[in-house]
């Protein structure tokens, strides 16, 4: 019976496959169709998709059943019976004669089911599909749709010079016509820019780029100039055609002039002249922080990323990196230039990646690395440069930390432990916190080697001051003319069963830590300058003498509760010692010594007296005016009020003025050109000589009121008139205010 089951399987799947077919024919046709319509194929996939969902949700081929199957077989194939569902079922389920009719249709099944065909619509589908690829064809081969397209936009007339006689009274005859006008641009080689050809006359392109116009006439003209500015150029003739060329370097406007052989002139409109400047590469690191720093037993490479962009190409770019070594006044510096391996010339667009190995750049702990990337475009004859921001790599110093005391000391004898004050304070404040996790001897311990500490400490501060021999010898004798003042007055003293676990300040010597030497008489003591004398030594000044004695005091105490095991009574006096040794620190911070001014001596018959007609006063008025930046567009103004009022002829000197006052209309025309581009034509015509009308004139002096900046507000205080019973009013309301 699986047989018959498998076989009614095998007729699903083969029509669920053509039914799929169909929808895909139904879907290719207009996709093709969108196709060469609009040559995207972002459109053609969107078409496919809408229209295969479409067609899919309509035929539903995943709805076919095997119960719908066996009714299409049992309505389609004689001698079924209407049994084939028979084959759905088990047998275990089924009578002796269904069984028996199970295994007939079987058979029936497995001999004419090839006698009948799922039903479809294929030949539908690949006619649609046929009738779409024709229609493509069609509109492919004859461009039908491109000339709708064409037909649809507005039609451009080619831009032709328009020349207007300066004198229209005096000409008698047709003036010439252009028969050919062409413009092209080349721009400079490396931006890799074809040359463009046009024959529109405003200009937009690249600095640097070369501009070549040919204008031809229908009749012979005398001279052909290009006016720009102030400057005219003169357009060479070469077999009738009249050629000119010049190289971009700023903005502004132009315009052609030519004399025809009567000697009549004729000016052409204003055309604009846009130069857009070569824009410097763009350099930005990625990947790294500003300030790495590695420790010596680290991996010390920096890797990073560099994005670098420019609008016509990359010519190189490289690692600009600076190596310094030592410290103050023997620095060194070493400087390198690293490649990145993967550069191509002429990119617009890099990704550069790099990995520096500090190990290879041959530091040492306490050097540092100051690297930035450099980019160079392709302009020329000189580069556009940009460099990124500069980056630090240092390798951490574990040797030593130590700084100056004066600036005018020749060498660093500071201590190597200076610091360790900080740590003592650490270490004691530990020990307390920690007090009831510990035994009783185990705290007395560990309180006794923090005193041995600050004893080594205070050691070294007295064996760099020079006088830690002298000063415990001083103590010991004055400690013993005390007790020879007093004698046994106060009988024999017990013994101290803290002894020895006690540092006595007054013992004589430290417990032989500092050995005391003789004193033999030198006969040349008074001539010399003995360093080795404290109070003779110029190491320090008295400040920062007093405050390490203080700091020494401090430490003795210190030490002292720290053997009697009370680190909490010691504590306070750690905190004290430290504050001093900071403010020797900062004290010491003076590298370079301010200068200030040091004022003459003042007598004091004179201090405080008031008395300055001996001193000599200074007053200085200036008045100070902010310069006109258009004043000849101010002076036109007026001008073409008097020719609108008067109805006056234009003069050569007026010519003149509007000239200048065209130079400085320019300037703000490059800005905006649809604003000021109208005025600043009315001005060529008029200062050339063309026939405005008064309309004309009144527009023109709008235009250029429009053109000046807006006057910032003055505020003054206007006169009032006032009167005395006014004036008493006002006297009233003060008195009572």
């Amino acid at each position: 019976m699986r047989s018959g089951y498998n076989i009614l399987v095998g007729f699903r799947q083969r029509w669920q496959l053509m039914l799929w077919l169909e929808v895909v024919l139904y879907a290719a046709g207009p996709a093709i169709l969108v196709y060469v319509v609009s040559s995207s194929v972002l459109w053609t996939v969107i078409a496919l998709l809408v229209v295969a969902s479409i067609a899919a949700m309509i035929i539903k081929p995943w709805k076919k059943s095997l119960q719908n199957i066996a009714s299409y077989i049992d309505l389609h194939l004689e001698g079924t019976e209407y049994s084939t569902s028979l084959l759905l079922a088990s047998e275990e389920h089924l009578s002796g004669l269904a069984r028996i009719q199970q295994h007939r249709i079987q058979d029936v099944l497995i001999t004419k089911l090839k006698t009948i065909k799922p039903p479809h619509h294929l030949i539908r589908g690949i006619v649609l599909v046929s009738v779409c690829v024709l229609i493509g064809f069609v509109l492919y081969k004859f461009d039908l749709f491109g000339a709708i397209q064409k037909s649809q936009q507005p039609k451009t007339i080619p831009e032709t010079i328009v020349f207007t006689a300066t004198d229209s009274t005096e000409i008698s005859t047709a003036p010439p016509k252009i028969l050919k006008q062409e413009l092209l641009i080349t721009y400079p080689r490396y931006t890799q820019l074809p040359a463009a050809k046009t024959t529109t006359m405003d200009i937009k392109a690249v600095e640097g780029s070369r501009i070549s116009w040919q204008i031809q006439f229908d009749k012979e003209i005398k001279e052909v100039t290009i006016e720009s500015a102030d400057n005219r150029y003169a357009m060479e003739q070469i077999d009738g055609v009249y050629k000119g060329n010049t190289v971009l370097s700023t903005s502004g406007f132009y315009n052609f002039k030519f004399t025809d052989h009567q000697n009549n002139s004729y000016v052409s409109d204003l055309y604009a002249i846009e130069v857009t400047k070569d824009k410097s590469p763009t350099v930005a690191i990625k990947g790294i922080k500003q300030f790495t720093s590695f420790d010596y037993e680290q991996s010390k490479k920096v890797s990073f990323i560099t994005e670098i962009k420019d609008d016509y190409g990359i010519e190189d770019a490289y690692i600009i990196a600076t190596v310094s070594k030592g410290s103050g006044e023997s620095v060194k510096f070493r400087e390198e230039k690293l490649n990145f391996s993967n550069v191509t010339t002429g990119n617009k667009n890099l990704n550069l990646s790099k990995r520096i190995d500090l190990d290879q750049m041959n530091m040492e702990p306490g050097d540092e690395l100051y690297f930035y990337v450099e980019a160079l475009d392709r302009k020329r004859p000189k580069a556009n440069i940009s460099r990124s921001e500069t980056f630090f790599a240092v390798i951490k110093d574990t040797i030593s930390d130590t700084f100056a005391v004066e600036g005018t000391m020749g060498v660093d004898l500071m201590p190597d432990y200076f610091r360790s004050q900080r740590q003592l304070i650490i270490d004691t404040e530990k020990l307390l916190k920690d007090k009831s996790k510990m035994t009783t001897q185990e705290y007395k311990s560990r309180s006794n080697e923090l005193g041995f500490d600050q004893k080594v400490l205070r050691l070294k501060y007295a064996e760099f001051m020079g006088d830690e021999s002298e000063s415990e010898g001083d103590e010991h004798d004055d400690e013993h003319e005390h007790e020879e003042e007093h004698g046994h007055e106060e009988g024999h003293e017990e013994e101290d069963p803290l002894a020895k676990y006690t540092h006595k300040h007054d013992s004589h010597n430290e417990h032989n830590l500092v050995e005391e030497k003789e004193k033999k008489e030198d006969p040349l003591e008074e001539y010399l300058h003995n360093h080795d004398d404290p109070e003779e030594s110029t190491l320090f000044t008295q400040s920062l003498k007093s405050k390490l004695r203080q700091a020494l005091n401090e430490m003795w105490d210190a030490e002292l509760y720290l053997r009697l095991y009370t680190p909490e009574k010691s504590l306070p006096y750690q905190n004290r010692a430290l504050k001093l040794i900071q403010d020797i620190k900062n004290s010491a911070r003076i590298y370079v010594h301010r200068i200030g001014f040091d004022p003459p001596p003042i007598k004091e018959d004179k201090r405080l007296t008031g008395e300055t007609d001996k001193v000599p006063g200074y007053r200085k008025t200036e008045e100070l005016e902010q310069e006109d930046l258009y004043p000849a567009i101010r002076e036109s103004i007026a001008r073409l009020e008097a020719l609108i009022s008067e109805k006056t002829g234009i003069t050569e000197d007026d010519k003149k003025l509007f000239g200048k006052a065209g130079n400085e209309l320019a300037i703000k025309a490059i800005e905006d050109p649809g604003k000021y581009l109208e005025t600043l034509q009315q001005l060529k015509w008029i200062s050339e000589d063309v026939t405005v009308p008064q309309e004309a004139l009144i527009a023109l002096q709008k235009g250029l009121f429009m053109a000046l900046p807006a006057v910032s507000p003055n505020p003054v205080k206007t006169a009032q008139q006032s009167s005395e019973i006014n004036d008493l009013l006002v006297k009233e309301l003060e008195i009572h205010d």
